[in-house]
This record gives structure tokens, sequence and C-alpha cells, in this order.
């Protein structure tokens, strides 16, 4: 599939396609129709629209039906971190992502303490606020995947379903990788950077707050030093003037000791039970992708962090070896934006054995 953008111009037949269409993915979902017509869906005016097109279309909409939903099933699995942000709301959408390179945001100082009088006349400190820049990368996220012309007529002719388990595991991949940039792990594109912006997650982004962690495995360890240090982590939030709620996410490595008794004096209390009962935590949760005994204490608001969503998983498809091969890409534009305030004051707090 060519590129969909260079330097701002779309190239080759399926950008041409793009670019005509404003950019909306639904111009490269043709199906066919029961009239044997060609129609996309598209967006005009926010209403999507049935358009009939000379594109040829392979798919009929029964089976664009199938194809979606196993890809959206399979790509929410992994989304725990992206998911717990969208369910409260944390998430900025671009409309038409396709055509936004980069979101550009601004920090503001803060304009000054507020006067209190009987009157009202006494002048406050008119402090004006000073503003800074920042550029967000939006990155698309996607994968491929392909089957021959010859395939989709014999499941037809067997009266079968086309079988998704390769776009299945593609959705798997890209979720992942979303997943993946939101925590700052991603080994394909770690602080990927574009006009002057850098894309951090949660992990890595400049600002946050750190802690020593206490690896259970130490001599001398109780689930008691891991809350203390939790305690520390939440103490650096309140001291950067984040005051949650928060969300304590913790890796993989963790699970085990967290599902210990905290302490023979406590009947059926865990470590993990012990957590969520500190004041301000909303979420214990363990994420995948995390090395290492880690934790990450998160304030749940949009000015330390949210989702910018251009474009949510999508496939789109088209034809090439003259029709004989059908490809796909699973794709979507789904970003982290951490975000620290004028003064460099983050609600992240990023804990390690190895600080």
């Amino acid at each position: 599939m060519p590129d969909f953008i260079l330097n701002g111009q779309a190239h080759g037949d399926v950008a041409d396609r793009l670019m005509a269409n404003g950019f909306d993915p639904g111009a490269l979902r043709p199906f066919l129709g029961k009239d044997g017509h060609s129609y996309v869906t598209v967006n005009r005016g926010g209403k999507p629209s049935i358009l009939r097109t000379n594109t040829a279309a392979t798919l009929r909409h029964e089976e664009w039906l199938h194809i979606d939903q196993a890809i959206v099933k399979a790509a929410r699995q992994r989304l725990k971190v992206v998911a717990d942000l969208r369910s409260r709301g944390l998430e900025y959408v671009i409309p038409n992502g396709m055509g936004s390179t980069s979101l550009l945001t601004e920090k503001m100082s803060d304009p000054g303490e507020a006067q209190v009088s009987m009157d009202g006349l006494r002048e406050s400190s008119n402090d004006r606020p000073q503003y800074d820049s920042v550029n967000l990368p939006l990155p698309i996220i996607h994968h491929d995947w392909s089957m021959s012309a010859r395939q989709l007529a014999t499941g037809r002719q067997a009266g079968t379903p086309i079988d998704t388990s390769m776009g299945e595991a593609v959705a798997r991949r890209v979720s992942e990788e979303v997943e993946k940039l939101t925590l700052g792990v991603s080994t394909v594109a770690n602080q990927f950077k574009y006009a002057g912006g850098t894309l951090y997650g949660i992990s890595d982004f400049p600002q946050n707050g750190t802690q020593t962690l206490t690896a259970p495995t130490a001599s001398g360890w109780t689930p008691a030093t891991t809350l203390q240090e939790v305690l520390e982590m939440k103490q650096t939030a309140f001291t950067a003037r984040h005051y949650g709620p928060f969300a304590l996410y913790v890796s993989t490595a963790w699970d085990q000791y967290l599902e210990r008794d905290y302490s023979s004096s406590y009947s059926g209390e865990t470590l993990r039970t012990r957590l969520q009962k500190v004041d301000g935590i909303a979420i214990v949760q363990d994420v995948d992708f995390l090395n290492g005994y880690v934790m990450a204490l998160v304030q749940l608001t949009s000015d330390v962090i949210r989702m910018v969503v251009g474009m949510e998983i999508v496939t789109v498809q088209w034809d090439s070896n003259g029709g004989l091969k059908k490809n796909f890409k699973v794709m979507c534009i789904m970003v982290p934006q951490i975000r620290s305030d004028y003064n460099g004051r983050c609600g992240i707090v990023y804990g390690s054995t190895s600080l």
C-alpha cells in the first residue's frame, strides 16, 4: 500500500481516494450492494452517507461486519490502561484525524493568588499568564494482512464466513502498540518525534516524579514495605500539587506478591486489597508490557493524561496483483498525551527498583 501522505501530499491511487474524501478511511472500505454495484460509507457534514463508487468492491456488507466485529473484539483485549482512561472520559477526539499530523496545545503559568477584602476594591496581583506551546505527534499505528481472491471465493462457495484469524492477530498487535505507547515502553516508536514534538508515555515523561522501590525478593521485604513506598509516591504527587484520584498501575511481576496475605494479623487482607484502601487510589491494576518490579501512580485527570483519538481502530482494503490479492490494513490514530503545568509539575510518579 502506498504511503498516505508524504510532505503533506497524497501519493498513489489509494492515497488519492483518501484525499478526495477528506481522508475518511470509509473511502477504502467499498462493499457490494444487493444490486451488484459498489458503495462506500463516508461522512458528509458529520453524518454517515452511503455513496455509489466506481471503485471495484470485493466484500459484501455482511462480510465487512464480520471482519469489524472480530477485529474490534481482538483489539479490546489488550487495551487495559487505554480502556481505563477512555472509560473515565480522559480523551480528546480529533474529527477526521487522518488530516492532522500533530496537535498543538499550550501550557499556562499560574495567574497568582486571589485577594480577600470586604469591599472588593483591593487590587489583586493581575499577573499576566505565560504560555508555552507543546506539539504532540499523531502517528498512524498500523499492521497489514491479506488473503487471495481464491480464498475468498472458496469460502463463499462453501458458505463459510471469512477466516479472520490473521486479522485478529494483527488487531492485537496494533492494540498492543497503542498500550505500549501509553505506557512509554514501545520498542517500535519509543519517544516518537515529529514536527518538534515528542510522544511520551507514562514511564518516560521527563517531568514525572520518581520513587525507588524495594524488590519483593529483597531480604527483609514485607508487604508493609511496599505500602509505605506507595504512600511516599502519593506524597510526591501531593508536593507537585496533584491530589488524585489516582490509578496505581503495576507490572505483572508484582502479581504474586500483591495476592499474598498482607499480615498474619489481618485475616483475608492481601497487599492488593490494602493498597486499594489507600485514600485517593481508585484503581490498582496489573498491566502488560511493564518489565521488572515497576509501579506508576497516575492522577486520572485530563490535565495529567488523556488519549488523543484521531481514528478508532479500523480496517481498510485494496487490491493488488490484478485483483488476485486482497490487502487489508488494520490501523488507528490513538496516542497518549502526558501533560505537566507551566512549571513542570506532573501528576505521575514512576517507581522502579532500578532507579
